[in-house]
């Protein structure tokens, strides 16, 4: 019989190894080793009676508590086109752990870089951010989100974990996500909360409408407060809360949205957020068929959704896999939480790839949108020691 434990314990890297999943939040934070099933059908469709996938997760929870594990819990990550395989998976054992013990004391980067490079170049991705801008003008859609990606190549084979606990360090405050997966390594710091439920109740904190962090305190401030008046970001911000709205307005009897958006912010970066709570009129609706639901928002598509999926697929030259997807968890009773795959990177041996994307709307200007990524990137470039402050400095 497997024994799970749930007490906290301090977690590090003498009992963390490269197969492992983790997830910290300021919720609830979790270490999980061993599979005892793996989860790869598609994820398109998981709230239709038909779908193969919500079938066989069920399944698996049963077969799990048949098997001994008595609070079984799924984990893993969704790509962000959902009619590609899932990468989600039944651990062997798990604990709730407290975020602070997952991290390092010495800061020095965990690798040296050998080259970067950037995939499309500049002046390919401001000729997709215009392309989406003609179709916006063109009435085909609202918003559409593109993005880019950093090709890293290391010196020598980088600590995927130590760079992990670095990542964790420096953003506090973010969703930290380890995930494994077939050839690569997941991690991020994602600052944006898809949905967390417990019980009839859930949250989401979507996050659209950016800007740069001051390198002073009165930079700063003015920073956030040009971003608050922003009219391109507050019509970018809402088009997500609309989209939201009007899919849990059928499934909540009491939903709670703020009339305006808050500040939200990361070491680099301002955000505008806003906090949705909601309470379920059916509460057997579980996390994983609301989350699927939702995914992808305006945030990390575009609107409207099917619209702008297809200008995507069209204008980036690269499939996003699990970049721009969700990752999470959740348990046999419905309860768990999920955020949006950003600030994020994929590992493989000497190499890491980052991904960032912008949203574009009508007024959108390309030269911002591509410092827009800039700037996104510098959660991971951070971790990797490449940049100077505040700003974006490759340093190789």
């Amino acid at each position: 019989m497997i024994n799970l434990t749930n007490e906290h314990s301090p977690t590090g890297l003498n009992n963390f190894h490269y197969d492992d999943f983790v997830f910290l939040s300021s919720n609830k934070s979790i270490h999980a080793q061993g599979c005892f099933t793996k989860i790869t059908l598609p994820a398109v469709g998981y709230y239709s009676p038909q779908n193969k996938l919500s079938k066989h997760v069920l399944q698996a929870f049963q077969h799990a508590k048949h098997q001994g594990i008595n609070h079984p819990i799924l984990v893993g990550a969704i790509p962000f086109d959902k009619r590609q395989p899932s990468a989600l998976f039944i651990p062997q054992h798990y604990q709730w752990i407290n975020r602070n013990d997952f991290t390092v004391s010495d800061d020095t980067p965990p690798t040296s870089i050998h080259h970067l490079h950037p995939y499309p170049d500049k002046k390919t991705f401001c000729q997709m951010v215009s392309s989406g801008i003609n179709a916006i003008n063109q009435n085909n859609l609202d918003k559409v989100v593109l993005s880019r990606l950093l090709e890293i190549e290391l010196k020598e084979q980088t600590q995927a974990g130590r760079l992990f606990m670095l990542l964790n360090k420096q953003n506090p405050t973010s969703y930290s996500f380890y995930v494994p997966l077939q050839h690569h390594i997941l991690i991020g710091a994602s600052p944006e909360l898809l949905l967390r439920k417990q019980g009839r109740f859930i949250s989401s904190f979507p996050l659209a409408g950016s800007c740069k962090r001051g390198t002073s305190p009165i930079t700063d401030q003015q920073q956030q407060e040009s971003l608050f008046q922003s009219k391109k970001n507050r019509h970018e911000h809402q088009l997500v809360i609309n989209a939201i709205k009007q899919i849990l307005v059928n499934h909540c009897q009491k939903i709670s949205i703020p009339t305006e958006p808050s500040l939200v912010k990361t070491p680099f970066i301002w955000h505008l957020g806003t906090k949705i709570e909601a309470e379920l009129s059916n509460t057997s609706l579980d996390i994983l068929t609301l989350a699927c639901l939702l995914h992808p928002t305006p945030a990390l598509c575009g609107f409207p959704g099917e619209q702008a999926a297809t200008l995507i697929n069209q204008l980036e030259p690269f499939e996003r896999g699990y970049f721009g997807g969700i990752v999470g968890w959740c348990d046999s009773h419905g309860n768990g939480e999920w955020v949006v795959t950003i600030r994020c990177g994929q590992i493989a041996k000497n190499h890491i790839t980052l991904f960032a994307g912008a949203g574009i709307v009508a007024n959108s200007k390309p030269d911002a949108e591509w410092h827009e990524t800039e700037i996104k990137f510098g959660t991971m470039l951070h971790a990797l020691g490449l940049l100077n402050d505040k700003e974006i400095q490759y340093a190789c």
